[in-house]
């Protein structure tokens, strides 16, 4: 069983839906020992960081979150989920996120280095560079187009957390993968046959686990 976890941050639907359909049971909560029980673990989300980081403690799911990393299972954080797994963003500098990983979160530009006006979010398909030795992109072919809406990107510390960048007026950190903790800032759930395959691949490591 997949928990899904509920801190009222939408796009919770549509992964639960894509994990159903894959086979595999899933469960929205925010309850602590159905989290801790779960094979795996999702934390999805839309909205803004600091908002999403009051829900998440105000019903003490930060320690429930960090707790289950702990066990060593399968964590996957998906969109905003990827940018809270990090200690701060500059959507919201005063709030203070979940740490699991180290990086920055800034706001895209919205005139690159060359000088080319884009919009800001970033609303549609991209192509991502996969590294190769990422357990959750794998078998995805190359340079394979995933679903993005976001404003900010991550610029991770350690590059050896990074399994996959893409370029929308800067390089982005797509995805981060580092022992049971992975993230995504494209929606897998909503990228098709290539989102379906991530999904697969999670679903395979909370077997294996």
């Amino acid at each position: 069983m997949i928990s899904i976890i509920d801190y009222d941050a939408g796009n919770i639907k549509s992964v639960e839906k894509a994990l159903i359909y894959l086979g595999e049971e899933a469960v929205i909560t925010s309850d602590r020992e159905t989290i801790m029980n779960s094979d795996g673990v999702i934390l999805p989300g839309v909205g803004a960081f600091g908002v999403a980081m009051d829900k998440i403690r105000s019903r003490g799911l930060d320690k429930v979150i960090h707790e289950y990393v702990e066990t060593g299972k399968p964590f996957l954080g998906i969109c905003l989920g990827l940018q809270l797994i990090f200690e701060k963003s500059e959507e919201s500098p005063e709030a203070v996120g979940l740490g699991l990983l180290r990086g920055k979160i800034t706001r895209i530009p919205e005139v690159s280095s060359d000088g080319e006006h884009l919009k800001v979010p970033q609303i549609g398909w991209n192509n991502i560079d996969v590294n190769p030795a990422s357990k959750l992109l794998k078998g995805l072919g190359d340079n394979p187009y995933v679903y993005f809406v976001h404003s900010f990107y991550l610029q991770a510390e350690d590059r050896a957390d990074v399994a996959a960048t893409t370029h929308y007026s800067v390089s982005i950190d797509a995805a981060v993968e580092r022992d049971n903790v992975m993230a995504t800032q494209f929606h897998p759930e909503k990228s098709s046959d290539v989102g379906l395959k991530i999904l697969s691949n999670f679903i395979a490591m909370t077997k294996n686990n």
